[in-house]
């Protein structure tokens, strides 16, 4: 069977929760689960603490947090990040060890022109890829979109953000 490639993308919130809950899923049937985290730096969120007690998931957080404008002294940083977080998937996929890999923020990455889209493009079609693979992430390309099997799109009609809430644990962290 083909593995599927899968994307979670659009303005809405739950792009990362709807990947995080395929991997439990995944979990749950005995696979084993990586998700790389592209631009996300922050370990104390309630998702990857719950997975400190799942040894079938492995969560890697290869980002640098908050990506400031291109020109911005520090983004080059976060650029070299993000393409080691793609060099750490292209080893993964090759591997064969996961019956899913999360390409957790990999389409906001492409849209910030830190890792080129034909580069993901070829991890999709490598010829060893046995897994799974979800991407997310707002600004999902065409040709990302084209190449999926499965596409969602989170569209937002309201926001706890715009009345003044503020974060909350357990619903957004």
């Amino acid at each position: 069977m083909k593995p599927r490639t899968l994307i979670f993308t659009g303005e809405g919130k739950g792009k990362t929760t709807a990947a995080f809950g395929m991997a439990l899923r995944a979990a749950g049937h005995g696979q084993r689960v990586l998700i790389i985290q592209f631009l996300k730096s922050d370990a104390s969120t309630g998702e990857l603490q719950a997975c400190t007690h799942l040894p079938q998931i492995e969560v890697v957080q290869m980002g640098r947090g908050f990506v400031p404008p291109e020109a911005h002294p520090a983004f080059s940083a976060h650029r070299d990040a993000a393409q080691e977080a793609l060099d750490f998937a292209r080893a993964a996929v090759a591997s064969g060890k996961y019956g899913m890999i999360i390409l957790d923020e990999i389409c906001g990455a492409i849209a910030r022109n830190m890792i080129d889209e034909g580069s993901v493009l070829e991890l999709l079609d490598c010829p060893e890829r046995t897994a799974c693979i979800a991407l997310t992430g707002r600004h999902a390309s065409a040709r990302l979109i084209e190449h999926a099997d499965t596409v969602t799109e989170m569209h937002c009609v309201r926001h706890g953000y715009a009345e003044g809430m503020s974060a909350q644990e357990g619903v957004e962290f």
